[in-house]
């Protein structure tokens, strides 16, 4: 394995943590089929003991994928690890990843537990895991602010016990690369069945080096496994990003010296809908993914880059999913043409009754606007996913009235548990009116913590994608909408935030 990184996707974990970026089971299954298209190595599918959801999750995308490895979290006791297995149980390729946290203070303040405590469970756990799956990952969490001592000697005491992959994770973000490196390098030289197992990575971006520690650890001391997720996705400040590490080693081959079996052109289809689907909307000066990612404004950069590309470009748009021809369909466009193009953007649809019913929300987007996008497309889909779900509050339509000097007026009808119902009130502005006629009748009681709106597209006729954030008793959730009409889409995004926040849905936080 020397010469091959492997790429450990927790996307679907530990990028769930994000608040208010829970996806249903259904989202969970689109994003694992994207995956895999990608060709991520070993896609951590949830925490299989957290919810009954995510077990169900876990269980799908395990009877579902069958090209990558599929893993389930689990923290070091018995039941964890028995419900992880159970739902790993129609996986090709199945890994148990158990932890415990081994810092000093993660083992007095949060587990309230000895050193040699610690150290028997983790033992344990590891051995217990073994008789099931034969794939095992450890993580001793907090791991990079552990006493190196006590450290090793957990370490080799599950190689021993029969772990095949070691995880160290600066969960906290406190890692600086050449340190974080050099951690990872000592452990390895320290610890004699080292070896036995390959070494893994997995560092937080609360001071903004997640990807370069990561590198640190894979150049340095010598892992080969990184744990990251699309769009660098996750709680706090977010995880180490796959886009950037993958690149990163892509590109600079000639340092790294390292082979992936990743298919880059699947990335920023990756991205785009991992971004919709959560609702946490990718900055234009994102590496790799974001809109501005290979714009050139200088007059100088733009001259050179038309001589030479390489001149300021280190790698190619369309090596990671960008292309010059976006405009794909248009009212026009048949069924056939409409299906294909949802499979060379990689969208799955269950059944031809899906297909039937996206395909109608399509020709009614086309007559509204002439010219649509990949973007579009995957924003009506990421739509049609949630119309399906059990939903309390659904859409029907809204009227509107605003002018200078005077104050906005909306009406809205919505549905209640499938129930027309009819809201109206006034606001600051037509968004503002709209959303308050909704909560006049709902009665939420919900904080609105963020309110977000992104153009699909480029042009005034663009879609636009809103994202709602709402709080409510110590529960975030997000909401997306998206319609060319902004206000539509505000209301959708709100019916859709309310939604999640009703479900029964329901995630015990995890390990980092």
């Amino acid at each position: 394995m020397a010469d091959k990184l492997i790429i450990f996707d927790t996307t679907l974990r530990d990028g769930e943590q994000s608040p208010g970026a829970s996806m249903t089971r259904e989202a969970k299954v689109r994003i694992a089929r994207q995956l895999e298209r990608l060709k991520v190595d070993v896609i951590e599918a949830g925490f299989a003991a957290s919810s009954n959801g995510d077990f169900e999750a876990i269980q799908l995308i395990a009877n579902t994928i069958k090209d990558s490895t599929i893993c389930s979290l689990s923290r070091a006791n018995d039941r964890d690890i028995s419900r992880a297995a159970e739902a790993l149980k129609g996986a090709n390729s199945a890994r148990i990843h158990t932890f415990i946290a081994t810092s000093a203070l993660h083992m007095e303040k949060k587990l309230r537990m000895t050193p040699d405590q610690v150290f028997e469970q983790a033992k344990q756990s590891v051995r217990y895991a073994r008789n099931l799956v034969g794939d095992i990952e450890f993580s001793p969490e907090d791991g990079y602010r552990s006493d190196v001592d006590f450290l090793c000697k957990v370490i080799e005491a599950v190689i021993a016990e029969g772990a095949t992959t070691i995880n160290v994770p600066d969960t906290v973000g406190y890692a600086v690369p050449e340190l974080y490196g050099n951690f990872i390098k000592t452990l390895r030289e320290r610890i004699p069945n080292s070896d036995k197992a390959i070494w893994s990575v997995h560092c937080h971006n609360d001071l903004g080096m997640a990807v370069a520690n990561s590198l640190a650890g894979v150049k340095i001391g010598g892992a080969r496994q990184v744990e990251c997720t699309i769009n660098g996705l996750g709680e706090r400040a977010g995880n180490c990003s796959l886009e950037e590490v993958v690149m990163a080693v892509k590109t600079r081959k000639d340092y790294f010296g390292l082979e992936m079996g990743i298919d880059a052109k699947h990335i920023l289809a990756a991205s785009r809908m991992v971004s919709q689907i959560t609702g946490f909307v990718v900055q234009p000066n994102k590496a790799v993914v974001g809109a501005n990612a290979f714009a050139h404004a200088s007059g100088i950069h733009q001259d050179g880059v038309l001589k030479a590309r390489d001149t300021y470009e280190i790698m190619r748009a369309e090596d990671v999913g960008w292309t010059a021809n976006k405009i794909v369909l248009g009212k026009l466009s048949g069924r056939n043409a409409f299906k294909q193009r949802l499979q060379e953007l990689g969208i799955q649809l269950e059944s031809e009754a899906d297909i039937n019913s996206a395909f109608a929300r399509f020709k009614e987007l086309a007559d509204r606007k002439s010219e649509i996008f990949d973007e579009d497309i995957l924003a009506l889909v990421s739509d049609e996913s949630i119309t399906h779900e059990k939903e309390q509050y659904g859409f029907v339509s809204l009227s509107q009235h605003s002018e200078t000097g005077e104050r906005p007026q909306a009406s809205i009808v919505f549905t209640v548990d499938g129930k027309e119902v009819k809201g109206a009130s006034e606001g600051n502005g037509p968004v503002d009116a709209s959303l308050k006629a909704i909560e006049a009748h709902v009665k939420s009681g919900a904080e609105m913590v963020l309110y977000s709106v992104n153009a699909i597209s480029g042009s005034t006729e663009s879609q636009g994608e809103v994202t709602v954030r709402l709080q409510n008793s110590g529960r975030v959730v997000n909401g997306v909408g998206a319609d060319p009409d902004i206000v539509v889409a505000s209301a959708k995004a709100y019916l859709s935030a309310l939604n999640r926040l009703h479900s029964k849905a329901d995630h015990v936080a995890a390990q980092g």
